[in-house]
């Protein structure tokens, strides 16, 4: 089958339909990787402590909906022996299991892979943690340093090359390491499951937090290998070697340029009107523009500033420069055009009323985009999948609920998302 002919085949199954994950994620990190792949297909069973996972006990948020969509959830105490018993028999059923505890506590709660794989050979137990999980030796990560967004930018150098000269350190807005933990997480697990297509076997698999952040780092190890030191430069290039480079000011806003190629700058002359730059030596080579990279801010927001953001925008994106507005978060949640591709969706929520929540970033062609199912409510799924996954019958779920091990539900379950 051609690649044209595939992608205009719709109903095809999604790439991971008929795998079963439990994810044990907690916050961002892990649970991202368990979103990413329910929205590719797989039936994502989110198992959280009675009283919720760290995020959920905050209380009702759009972050809690944005990355928990298309999931079931069920709520087990693992310290009860009755709930590790009933997690161990979820896990002789399941393909995956992932988490993102700090190191030693699968170990402790017996959730590890040790124990899960003498039970089910075939599973995948997948670990994200701040600093690896185990040593190279096999032994489990003693680090004891805390493993958060913002420890681990601290840590790994991002705060230190974020901002301008002579601020304190300063972390990067987004989560973005939580984030980046969760989609190496992500392609970890769908890699062990390919192996284990081939070879029948599951395996253990686990991300550094710290060794993914590392990688964002690139440019600036670039300046520090060339003088031994880097530069924190606001909203320039991390090596002052470019420019334009930067957020230049508007008549209403602010938009940001960048000139990767000489062939901006030539572009960016044009649309500015200034013919008489153009084939100044000062400023046609990209290493002479950074040496006067003032002066060529200056020039640009000479001109920027005298226009709304979004013709300057328009103009530079029309001559192929890159260059965006720069938005705030409600014109980003409002975008018309992702609303229309269905990246982002207003979905009615039942604890956040009609919010606009994201789809996940990969697009399967030939397979029709899965309807977003709003992130269930604490324990909306207990009885379906201890049913139909744990092979449990009702009086062993009441005795479960009456133990403690599970909580009784004030409210009539969902279905399954999607049926």
């Amino acid at each position: 089958m051609t690649d044209d002919v595939n992608t205009k085949q719709h109903g095809r199954p999604l790439p991971l339909d008929g795998v079963t994950v439990l994810d044990l994620g907690q916050i961002y990190q892990g649970p991202y990787a368990g979103f990413l792949m329910a929205m590719s297909g797989a039936r994502v069973i989110k198992v959280e402590p009675r009283i919720g996972e760290g995020l959920r006990v905050r209380g009702p948020s759009v972050a809690m909906a944005m990355i928990n969509s298309n999931k079931e959830s069920i709520c087990l105490d693992l310290k009860h022996p009755d709930g590790l018993a009933t997690f161990k028999t979820l896990a002789t059923k399941a393909d995956v299991v992932l988490m993102n505890f700090a190191p030693g506590v699968p170990e402790r709660l017996g959730v590890d892979f040790e124990t899960l794989s003498e039970l089910n050979p075939q599973l995948i137990v997948a670990h994200a943690a701040g600093f690896g999980v185990r040593e190279l030796d096999g032994s489990v990560n003693t680090s004891t340093i805390p493993a958060m967004d913002i420890t681990v930018q601290a840590h790994m150098g991002s705060m230190m090359i974020t901002g301008n000269e002579g601020d304190p350190p300063m972390k990067a807005g987004p989560t973005f390491i939580d984030f980046l933990g969760g989609t190496h997480l992500y392609g970890a697990i769908t890699t062990a499951l390919f192996e284990r297509e081939r070879t029948g076997v599951g395996r253990s698999v686990e991300i550094s937090m710290a060794d993914a952040a590392y990688f964002t780092l690139a440019t600036s190890l670039n300046q520090w290998h060339a003088t031994g030191s880097t530069l924190r430069t606001g909203n320039r290039h991390a090596g002052m070697s470019l420019a334009p480079y930067n957020v230049y000011r508007c008549a209403d806003g602010y938009v940001a340029v960048i000139t990767a190629a000489n062939r901006h700058w030539r572009s960016m002359v044009e649309v500015m009107g200034r013919q008489d730059l153009a084939g100044d030596a000062r400023f046609d080579d990209a290493s002479e523009r950074g040496r006067r990279i003032e002066e060529v801010d200056a020039i640009v927001e000479a001109w920027s500033s005298g226009l709304p953001r979004d013709e300057v925008a328009r103009k530079l994106q029309e001559a192929h420069v890159p260059a965006a507005a720069v938005r705030v978060v409600d014109e980003v949640a409002r975008d018309e055009r992702q609303h229309e591709r269905r990246a982002l969706q207003w979905v009615d929520h039942p604890e956040l009323g009609e919010v606009p929540l994201p789809h996940s970033p990969i697009r399967w062609h030939g397979s029709d985009l899965v309807e977003l199912d709003p992130s269930p409510l604490l324990g909306a799924h207990n009885d379906i999948v201890l049913r139909e996954v744990g092979g449990l019958d009702v009086a062993e779920i009441v005795r479960l609920e009456e133990a403690g091990v599970i909580t009784p539900k004030p409210f009539e379950p969902r279905q399954r998302p999607g049926t």
